[in-house]
């Protein structure tokens, strides 16, 4: 019976770094038939391995591996986005401790947020994202880039990106559920009527990506709340920067309204 093999997470943290650990460990994987696909470090003292190979000798691995006293086994598993993530770019998404849907990027990891929301945006059906962030720290931008490293066409529903954009329909070939629907939360609080906002409801029931800036005032309208969201994303310039509106109604006032 040929055995089927799947890709599983192994991360572990180093308790004793002596020349010639990871061969020690390539070694015992090895043995086992079990091949390396991707290896990297995802923390200060962690490595992070993707690895190809049954369910039978994942079960002879494990109790291998917590018997090393060089290393402390962490995570063997199927991979979760998180882990796949962490192993191409060497490092952990930051998470929320009590709201998981929750991720926070600073502006200098606009690469992986890009990888990050590329990836969600490839998965099929209804997912609705929301994304936090000051003014011009580059959540739309991120956004187009994520679609185009999805292959997917992204349509402005509500926008200030290059011009103030309320739409209040869509022409029948914009109804594609391969597309991302991107939506100024804040825009359309302000400016949007009735047309707009019954479009945003035919947008919602697509089983489709959409994606909300500003979630906070998005939800304000009363049709919608946080807890509808499957993601929210936070994006700062730096960890201590706080995410405030002020500066939001500010930039629109420039756009010809205010709060």
């Amino acid at each position: 019976m040929v055995e089927k093999k799947l890709v599983w997470y192994l991360e572990y943290e180093i308790n004793i770094n002596r020349p010639g650990l990871l061969g020690d460990i390539s070694s015992l994987l090895g043995m086992l038939s079990i091949n390396i696909i991707t290896i990297n470090g995802v923390d200060r003292g962690r490595r992070g391995l993707l690895i190809l190979s049954s369910k039978e000798r994942i079960q002879r691995l494990e109790p291998i591996l917590r018997t090393m006293e060089t290393i402390r086994l962490i995570k063997l598993r199927e991979p979760t986005l998180r882990d796949r993530l962490a192993v191409r770019h060497g490092r952990y998404i930051q998470r929320d401790e009590e709201d998981k849907r929750t991720f926070r990027f600073v502006r200098d990891e606009i690469g992986l947020l890009v990888d990050f929301m590329s990836e969600i945006f490839k998965e099929e059906g209804h997912k609705l994202i929301g994304i936090r962030g000051m003014p011009r720290v580059g959540k739309t931008e991120s956004l187009v880039a994520a679609s185009v490293s999805a292959n997917k066409r992204w349509i402005f529903i509500a926008s200030t990106l290059v011009k103030q954009t309320i739409r209040e329909k869509l022409s029948e070939g914009e109804y594609d559920t391969d597309s991302v629907f991107l939506i100024d939360g804040a825009v359309s609080l302000k400016r949007g009527n009735e047309r707009h906002w019954s479009l945003i409801r035919e947008i919602m029931q697509l089983p489709a990506i959409k994606v909300v800036e500003h979630p906070d005032l998005f939800v304000q309208k009363g049709e919608y709340s946080l807890r509808d969201f499957d993601y929210i994303i936070e994006l700062r310039n730096n960890q201590d920067e706080e995410i405030t509106y002020e500066m939001v109604n500010k930039q629109n006032t420039l756009f010809g309204f205010d709060f």
